[in-house]
């Protein structure tokens, strides 16, 4: 069994069923990404596999446990998670909030140690924002704000970790550099890492695994090069299009059909 898994959920908000019987096994030590049309249950698959949303049938297990049944801390010193909408307290600076990843690891009969201020060091470092320290999170760029929550989920210190569309409202340089991050966690750290993205191309581009949704229900799994294909992302979003080798990684590329012949389809 895979260390994290949901076993025959339904998932939903109030009386609204955004997902009902899905079964999904997160393979250790991969880069896995979710992928669909907008309200298709990405986030909510990814809220219910970080314990925030808790399914009215089937279970979510950690190591074989029931998530929800699980002491908080416990979950967060196995889980970190990286929200769709992070919001920082006012007046906090960079290193304040990255230190507030050591939380699961505080008690009281551990306080603050030399062994956590080594690892916000070093979490700080690992994604460039060591040199903002002392900066206040507020007077940041977005893309420099992304990094610093990815240094405080870091600084957990979690084998799995979770991220809900980390690229949003990023500039496509900030999104590459975040990704290149995230590839360099998994491949460095062998962390697993479950994201949910937007862009097909750049799921295609760095995930090991990939997982495609829609209406609520998973369309296909796997790695990119095997399921990713022109029918798999007609079938999914509803697009025509070409896929190519890309020419920088050779994964699948998704050239979507031009207007003119979208239209001649139509």
């Amino acid at each position: 069994m895979q260390r994290l898994t949901a076993e025959s959920v339904t998932l939903g908000y109030d009386q609204r069923v955004i997902t009902e019987n899905l079964s999904v096994e997160i393979p250790d030590n991969s880069f896995t990404v979710i992928v669909g049309p907008n309200a298709c249950g990405k986030s909510t698959l990814l809220r219910a596999l970080a314990r925030m949303l808790k399914p009215s049938q089937g279970q979510v297990l950690l190591d074989g446990q029931t998530i929800h049944q699980l002491p908080a801390k416990k979950v967060a010193r196995t889980l970190g998670l990286l929200p769709q909408s992070s919001i920082a307290p006012d007046g906090i600076t960079v290193a304040d909030l990255v230190a507030r990843g050591r939380y699961p690891h505080q008690g009281l009969l551990r306080q603050w140690s030399p062994e956590d201020e080594r690892v916000v060091n070093e979490s700080m470092e690992s994604t460039g924002v060591a040199e903002l320290a002392e900066r206040y999170v507020d007077e940041l760029s977005g893309g420099q704000r992304q990094r610093v929550w990815i240094a405080m989920a870091l600084a957990q210190q979690t084998p799995l970790l979770l991220l809900d569309e980390p690229t949003t409202y990023l500039d496509i340089q900030h999104q590459i550099d975040v990704l290149d991050l995230c590839a360099e966690l998994h491949e460095t750290q062998g962390r697993t890492l479950v994201a949910v993205l937007h862009d097909l191309n750049h799921a295609a581009r760095y995930a090991t695994h990939l997982i495609a949704m829609r209406d609520g229900a998973i369309v296909a799994e796997g790695a990119p090069s095997g399921i990713v294909d022109a029918e798999l992302v007609e079938r999914v979003f509803g697009m025509r299009c070409q896929v190519i080798d890309d020419p920088e990684t050779g994964t699948p590329l998704v050239v979507p059909a031009a207007r003119k012949a979208r239209k001649v389809a139509a």
